[in-house]
């Protein structure tokens, strides 16, 4: 049963900087909507999916979502969620980019959410607002990267993207891939430079994060996924998927079950994996 969530506040904020934690229920959805204000959204546990117009972003603990002003969004999770937002008016967003983008979590910008989650007093007071704008200029700061699973526009590609988003076991070398679609595999690789900005093989292994990240969240095995997946070992899949996220599948898992970032994490930077906008 899905559960369509209202936006908070539709016309103005209770403050110039606000910021708001919910438990978001399983298949939670938040319907197309905008606001005149900046909303960056982080996740302290599981997972949470963006989308802003045709860009689609995954939001795991390493990373949170900036959605500038007036940009229609969309966001929806599967398992229930501890999410936070926060909102930023529209004067104070010049430091933050124009367009959407992912941005990094480091762990003093963790340790921030971390503290506001835990706190009971109203944002709208002197020291809140300060500590809020610490958070601000410290995600102004924080590396950004661009959409995780970029789309296409294009026909042919977008109808490929499609059947390995469905068939994410497909073993298909991208030769054979490109003849299916009707195209040379030169002309493949061009499409996919020009729309996606990254090879259609890194794109396969971002949406098997994606998918992985959400059968973790079910309760399933990196072996099951593995074989799910048609990896020929369960190291091969782990290897794939570290070297996007940063970090392990069996530690996403434990962050799911455990309601985000553990202690001894605090001080380990996490590496930032290799997408960027197309």
């Amino acid at each position: 049963m899905k559960h369509f969530l209202q936006a908070p506040f539709s016309t103005a904020l209770p403050a110039p900087l606000y910021l708001r934690t919910t438990l978001m229920p399983n298949d939670a959805i938040f319907p197309s909507h905008t606001h005149s204000w900046g909303e960056f959204v982080y996740a302290y546990n599981g997972v949470v999916q963006i989308m802003v117009g045709d860009d689609r972003y995954l939001v795991p603990p390493q990373y949170g979502v900036w959605i500038p002003p007036f940009k229609r969004h969309v966001g929806l999770n599967r398992k229930e969620v501890l999410q936070t937002s926060l909102y930023v008016s529209n004067e104070l967003c010049g430091c933050l980019p124009d367009k959407s983008q992912a941005l990094l979590v480091s762990p003093f910008i963790r340790s921030i959410l971390e503290h506001a989650k835990d706190s009971f007093e109203r944002f709208d007071s002197d020291s809140h607002q300060r500590l809020l704008r610490v958070l601000l200029d410290k995600l102004a700061e924080t590396p950004r990267t661009g959409t995780f699973l970029p789309a296409s526009e294009d026909p042919a590609l977008r109808r490929l993207l499609q059947y390995l988003e469905e068939n994410p076991e497909d073993k298909k070398s991208v030769a054979d891939l490109a003849r299916e679609s009707g195209i040379t595999e030169r002309t493949l690789a061009r499409k996919c430079r020009k729309d996606l900005g990254i090879s259609l093989t890194e794109w396969r292994n971002r949406m098997r994060v994606v998918k992985a990240l959400a059968l973790l969240e079910h309760g399933k095995t990196v072996e099951e996924i593995t074989r799910q997946f048609g990896y020929s070992s369960a190291s091969a899949f782990i290897a794939m998927f570290k070297k996007i996220m940063g970090t392990s599948p069996a530690c996403c898992k434990n962050k799911q079950q455990n309601g985000g970032v553990q202690a001894s994490e605090a001080t380990a930077e996490v590496p930032l994996p290799s997408f960027h906008q197309g």
